[in-house]
């Protein structure tokens, strides 16, 4: 039986084959890539997507213009073959143009399934044991610290007499005024007020807490001047700043975070400090 040359359509088909199978190679590496980096779901989504995307269309391809068809016909189908059709299998698994033998085919799939079996892999550190508090121990901490100064949104430093009396003034760390967990108000109240002491301390009835309802996590900004209370407009939580901070109605059950602070040599408010719990949803707990 004489070797039949593939013709120009098969060898497109087969460029196209490995070309596909190319992709979904690197669409594996890259998803290990992004998940090792953490660069977020959506990017790691992506590669899922064009690393199963290539798999499939290489084998679309690969089995509707390089897996030859026809045989015989027989009203029923018996156990063995019969004998032309053992031919005809053998003829083709043996030619010289059998998809099968085709080694840069063969070597691209290879290739697009190793990747993917081990770019599988990559999540499954997730459930091992020393992986499991990495989620809690990321808000074990913000970037409040000692010596950080306080700035208002645009980043300006802020001075004690900033704060006015009976007035809410949103403060956050100096270089990390975008980041999530590290809003804080700081309010000047009467000292001689207090119910219970400020877990931060105060400065002259200044006290900083952060900006976080213990509840969900939204920014408790409603405050009812001359009660010392403090609103949530999620949920309607309440927290009396007289009684450092503590949760007077609704669903939050912890009081708000204090924080830490000084006057420093410049005349700045400076942390000596993280906040004295968790900021932000009470589901999170400190390791």
């Amino acid at each position: 039986m004489s070797a039949r040359r593939p013709s120009a359509a098969e060898r497109a088909a087969g460029r196209r084959i490995v070309t596909a199978f190319l992709a979904s190679a690197a669409g594996a590496v890259g998803f290990a890539v992004v998940y090792a980096l953490n660069a977020g779901p959506q990017w790691e989504g992506v590669c899922l997507a064009v690393a199963f995307a290539g798999l499939a269309v290489g084998l679309a391809q690969w089995g509707r213009h390089l897996v030859p068809v026809g045989g015989s016909v027989e009203e029923h189908e018996g156990f063995t073959p019969p004998p032309d059709e053992q031919a005809m299998t053998a003829a083709v698994l043996t030619a010289p143009d059998s998809p099968i033998r085709r080694r840069g085919l063969l070597a691209a799939l290879g290739l697009a399934v190793t990747a993917l079996g081990v770019a599988v892999l990559f999540p499954l550190r997730s459930l091992l044991p020393w992986n499991r508090l990495r989620p809690a121990q990321a808000f074990s901490s913000t970037p409040w610290g000692p010596g950080v100064r306080l700035v208002d949104q645009q980043g300006r430093p802020l001075r004690p007499e900033d704060v006015p009396a009976n007035t809410v003034v949103g403060v956050f760390p100096e270089g990390a005024v975008d980041s999530g967990d590290a809003p804080a108000f700081a309010v000047r109240l009467d000292p001689e007020r207090f119910i219970r002491p400020p877990s931060g301390g105060h400065l002259g009835g200044l006290v900083v807490w952060s900006l976080l309802c213990t509840h969900a996590g939204c920014p408790v900004r409603l405050y009812l001047k001359g009660t010392g209370r403090l609103l949530c407009p999620c949920h309607q939580s309440s927290f009396d700043l007289l009684a450092d901070a503590r949760p007077v109605a609704g669903p939050a059950a912890r009081p708000l975070p204090g924080l830490p602070f000084e006057v420093g040599p410049d005349g700045f408010l400076r942390a000596t400090g993280d906040f004295t719990g968790p900021p932000g949803a009470g589901y999170w707990r400190r390791q």
